[in-house]
């Protein structure tokens, strides 16, 4: 993304250019050193996690509660914003809103994200980029 030009938040409201990037990742089987050596690699301070269920049978390492305190120790912040997760039940919404999608999970998803609770969520993530 480049910084040149405004960048706008969902309410409209301009982003300020001195904002810090947004990067994503994810955790796949790696360990928590591998994963903490990419976070370092690009300067990440602050992981936030937007997994709906913080918790992973195949991988405990990153169990919400494992993780964060395996990046504190690392001087790697670490929190919570569930209103950005996916694994969203079916809304209200007519069937030809977002009816591109053949799968449904990312569907509803995509449904989820025009609520305003997911406005919300971005918000909160936005405000503290």
């Amino acid at each position: 993304m480049s910084r040149a030009g405004t960048l706008h938040s969902t309410g409209g409201d301009p982003i300020r250019d001195d904002k810090l990037p947004i990067f994503t990742i994810g955790h796949a089987t790696r360990s928590i050193a591998e994963f903490v050596d990419l976070l370092r690699a690009v300067n990440v301070q602050l992981v936030v996690d937007i997994r709906r269920i913080p918790r992973s049978r195949a991988n405990p390492q990153f169990n919400s509660d494992i993780l964060d305190g395996a990046l504190s120790r690392r001087q790697i912040g670490y929190m919570q914003i569930a209103g950005l997760g996916g694994r969203r039940a079916k809304s209200g919404m007519p069937g030809d809103v977002n009816g591109f999608w053949d799968n449904r999970s990312f569907h509803n998803y995509a449904d989820y994200a025009l609520s305003d609770e997911f406005r919300m969520a971005l918000d909160q993530l936005l405000e503290i980029a």
